[in-house]
């Protein structure tokens, strides 16, 4: 997912550079919400690791 979030952004970057505002934020805005969705995911899988080592 981090993958595909960077990937938008690189994206982003290129059609802004060559002046297509409106792919360009498009783009960025899915590369905010993969990356928010990715940290999200991340932070839970520490957590579930955690309780799952305390709990053993």
């Amino acid at each position: 997912m981090l993958h595909y979030a960077l990937v938008f952004f690189v994206v982003a970057i290129i059609a802004a550079f060559f002046g297509f505002g409106g792919i360009a934020g498009a783009s960025a805005s899915i590369a905010q919400i993969l990356f928010f969705l990715f940290l999200a995911f991340f932070v839970i899988s520490l957590i579930m690791n955690f309780t799952r080592k305390v709990t053993k």
